[in-house]
């Protein structure tokens, strides 16, 4: 009908085919006007192929859209507009560039509508020599008090990084004519250039000029509050958005979904994801990312299978997310399946997700998976070689960690603070001082500055191979303030050692810099427990009684077949309670038997032999191995998670059963890995 319509018109009126090219609905149609314009001899006239060109860009039809432009012998200022604005909003910005060039050339003078369109090239690019030349230009023709002109040079100085040049510019724009849109662009700018403080400055003076609020302003303020993880302020623009009805904007919901989000409040992050009929890639990010920031890592895992499951996409943010949960969770099975998922996917030989994915493996007990994944990295970065090194720390690897940092160095890539921190881990976990020593030494040669874990590491690693003064004056020469991950090192090496009186130093420290932190008083107390002071062990019991301070309760986790069961000291609510009893039971006559002494000072109580001996046989990690032996097959490797530092007892215990049983036990503690097989430990009872 359409095509009869035009053929059989009659009517040969501009107005007439400019109606018919604006109620154009599809490319074809298009085709069909021009057809019809050659055919009456229209071809030459500017208005009707400057609405051509905006129609067929908008349809993303930018190739006819340039056919069309060409059959012009000598377009005016219009039909160049056009087709510049049209390569722009099909982000083909050097084609905009060049067209605006032999625009240049044809000696066409610019107006007020080019100029957005020519900056939106530069700033996508980003091209900000060929921006300042355009700045010039706005400036020589008297564009300056446009406000169209200087929100499109603000966004230019954004996209390029040169915020100061973007202030220049609002600042220069007359009070007159900022409007809604002047004042977002630089908000906007602030908030994308992470300056949080800045963007809520202008805000604030946005507001006292009484200056209405739109969407693009609402997404960036909350952008903005989502960096400073000000959830107070959040909620109030929040409200704002409900009082304004704009609750129901997709780009509001994101921003409103990922506050909530990275401010730990994923229940409420979760209730605005469920009001999206269709959510996008970014929300599903949001979400993932919120719940894996968060710990709540099972349920980012689960929300990353629900999203490919609708047929969703992952990019390069949902898959990390992904992989980070499953670091956290440490469930070797889960972390298999997601690396045959990226070795299925476009990220294979991504560099960022492959050094995710060996500190993937590293942390859910597989160091051999984690090489796996080295090794296939063709191209291997700073990033990739340190996450494997740092891996071969947590597991007490030293000279797999040093070998693999020979090989670095061989390649030709410079060392950076990760490299050095996973060396120090693997040398502080093996006791090799004197190369630990040496790495830390190395640091400044590398032109690399310590930081609070480095320090951690080598004082841990002198401390607990008996040379507290040592340590202490590396703590006194420190060129940074000692932080609480430094005097905790020391507090532990002084209880190893019982050195009272520096381990009473090194608490007050702790207590002067993080004085509601139960782990410091529970070291403290430790020491005195290890030391046999009762007296000042219940001291320590009464301050915390009166600061509400309570012990961590110890908890444990077994992976069986891919899910985690979770047991705590002394439980007795799972449904198998009575076969595990039974085989904590078991496990304690036969290590009598095998001449096990359970060790009573582990218990850091002041107790008698047989409570202290109890005590220790209801530690949760010996529960969840008590529960590993009644579920999965015999010779099955035995992966527990602890939520604790493992007891000596513990330890001692655990590398006599993996004798007994027959079994690898893998077990990670808040410090490192521990590999049990055949009576003995990975990590030479070095810990």
């Amino acid at each position: 009908m359409f095509m009869f319509d035009v053929a059989n018109s009659g009517i040969h009126s501009d107005s007439f085919y400019a109606s018919l090219i604006d109620s154009s609905t599809h490319k074809p149609q298009l085709r069909q006007i021009h057809a019809r314009l050659l055919v009456l001899g229209l071809r030459f006239s500017g208005f009707l192929i400057t609405k051509l060109i905006h129609a067929s860009s908008s349809f993303g039809d930018i190739l006819f859209a340039r056919k069309v432009f060409d059959d012009l012998p000598r377009p005016q200022i219009y039909p160049w507009n056009a087709i510049i604005k049209g390569y722009s909003r099909n982000n083909l910005f050097q084609d905009a560039l060049l067209m605006y060039s032999k625009m240049q050339l044809a000696r066409v003078s610019p107006d007020s509508f080019t100029f957005p369109h020519l900056l939106k090239a530069c700033g996508g690019l980003p091209h900000l020599r060929m921006g300042r030349l355009v700045h010039a230009q706005v400036l020589r023709l008297g564009f300056e008090a446009d406000g169209f002109v200087q929100n499109g040079l603000i966004a230019l100085y954004a996209k390029c990084r040169r915020m100061g040049s973007a202030r220049t510019v609002f600042e220069g724009l007359p009070m007159s004519k900022r409007t809604v849109v002047s004042w977002t662009a630089i908000v906007s700018a602030y908030a994308q250039n992470g300056e949080p403080v800045e963007a809520l400055e202008i805000f604030g003076r946005m507001r006292k000029m009484d200056v209405k609020l739109d969407l693009v302003a609402l997404v960036s303020v909350l952008n903005a509050f989502t960096c400073l993880q000000d959830l107070e302020q959040g909620r109030a623009v929040h409200a704002s958005v409900v009082k304004m009805g704009l609750e129901t904007e997709p780009d509001l919901l994101i921003s409103l979904n990922t506050m909530y989000a990275k401010c730990g409040q994923v229940a409420t992050a979760k209730i605005l994801f469920g009001k999206m009929k269709s959510p996008n890639l970014i929300l599903w990010n949001a979400m993932i990312s919120g719940y894996a920031k968060n710990g709540y890592a099972k349920d980012a895992i689960d929300t990353f299978h629900e999203m490919i499951n609708k047929g969703v996409t992952p990019d390069t943010i949902s898959i990390t997310s992904a992989i980070s949960a499953c670091a956290q969770v440490g469930s070797l099975e889960q972390a298999r399946w997601i690396d045959e998922y990226v070795c299925r996917s476009d990220y294979r030989d991504d560099v960022f997700i492959s050094s995710a994915l060996i500190d993937m493996f590293a942390k859910c007990g597989s160091v051999e998976c984690a090489r796996s994944v080295f090794d296939r990295t063709l191209d291997r970065d700073v990033v990739v070689w340190s996450a494997m090194i740092v891996g071969y720390g947590l597991h007490g690897r030293a000279r797999e960690a040093i070998s693999l940092y020979r090989a670095m160095e061989r390649g030709g890539v410079q060392p950076n603070d990760v490299t050095f921190l996973g060396l120090l881990m693997a040398c502080n976990h093996s006791g090799l001082v004197r190369e630990g020593w040496w790495f830390f030494n190395r640091m400044t040669d590398h032109k690399i500055n310590p930081q609070q874990q480095h320090y951690a590491c080598v004082i841990d690693l002198l401390g607990r191979a008996g040379h507290l003064d040592q340590a202490y004056e590396v703590i006194r020469c420190m060129p940074i303030q000692p932080g609480v991950t430094v005097w905790g090192a020391l507090l532990s090496a002084c209880k190893k050692h019982r050195h009272v009186s520096l381990g009473e130093y090194a608490a007050q420290q702790l207590f002067s810099i993080d004085p509601t932190n139960t782990g410091h008083y529970v070291q403290l107390s430790n020491l005195y427990a290890a030391a046999r002071l009762w007296d000042r062990v219940a001291e320590v019991r009464v301050r915390m009684k009166e600061k509400g301070l309570s012990k961590d309760v110890g908890c444990s986790w077994v992976e069986v077949r891919g899910r985690l069961e979770a047991f705590r000291v002394g439980d007795k609510s799972h449904p198998r309670y009575e076969k595990i009893e039974r085989q904590v039971e078991w496990i304690e006559n036969k290590l009598k038997e095998s001449g096990f002494v359970a060790y009573k000072d582990a218990s850091l109580h002041d107790l008698n032999d047989e409570e202290a001996e109890e005590t220790l046989c209801s530690h949760s990690e010996r529960i969840a191995i008590a529960y590993g032996l009644i579920s999965t097959p015999e010779g099955t490797t035995l992966r527990i998670t602890k939520n604790l530092r493992a007891c000596v007892n513990c330890h001692a215990a655990t590398k006599v059963i993996s004798k007994l049983v027959g079994r690898e036990i893998v077990v990670r503690d808040t410090n490192r890995f521990h590999h049990f097989k055949d009576g003995v430990c990975s990590c030479g009872d070095y810990w």
